[in-house]
């Protein structure tokens, strides 16, 4: 039940991401970093669904963390872009080639980074149904974190 009610979260995202169209998701997604985001980042990391993304700034060297709905299956990460590819976490992850994942209060290390069709058969089926409307995803490998060391 609970995996229905966050596939029907993610798809209003998506349509609503469809509806206003990139610029006013820019604008959101502007929003989002300076008011949500650090209220999400305290229960994100616990809830099924939500992961917190820990990335370093590809200018700044600065360390972020960034809230994300997440789905997590057989050891893989997708994320939908609902404010597109041009987000600086995005970025960051992908200039890195790394990056990592905090969830269900677990530590991962997120490997092969890459943002592809949200249609894409390399995502779960009920990924690529929330994804219909949407036009990317970032889809990677979580390694535990205790394992990314060795």
């Amino acid at each position: 039940m609970l995996k229905r009610f966050a596939i029907a979260v993610a798809a209003v995202a998506v349509r609503m991401a469809s509806f206003l169209g990139p610029g006013a998701m820019r604008a959101v997604a502007r929003f989002n970093k300076r008011v949500t985001n650090p209220i999400q980042r305290l229960w994100a990391p616990h809830l099924p669904y939500y992961a917190v993304i820990e990335h370093v700034g590809r200018k700044s060297g600065k360390s972020y963390r960034t809230p994300v709905m997440a789905f997590v299956e057989d050891g893989k990460l997708a994320v939908m872009l609902n404010y597109g590819t041009e987000s600086d976490w995005v970025r960051n992850i992908q200039a890195a080639g790394s990056g990592a994942v905090v969830h269900q209060s677990k530590r991962y290390r997120l490997t092969d980074p890459r943002v592809i069709p949200a249609d894409s058969p390399d995502l779960p089926a009920s990924v690529r149904t929330v994804g219909a409307q949407a036009r990317s995803a970032l889809y990677g490998t979580l390694v535990p974190a205790a394992h990314a060391e060795s």
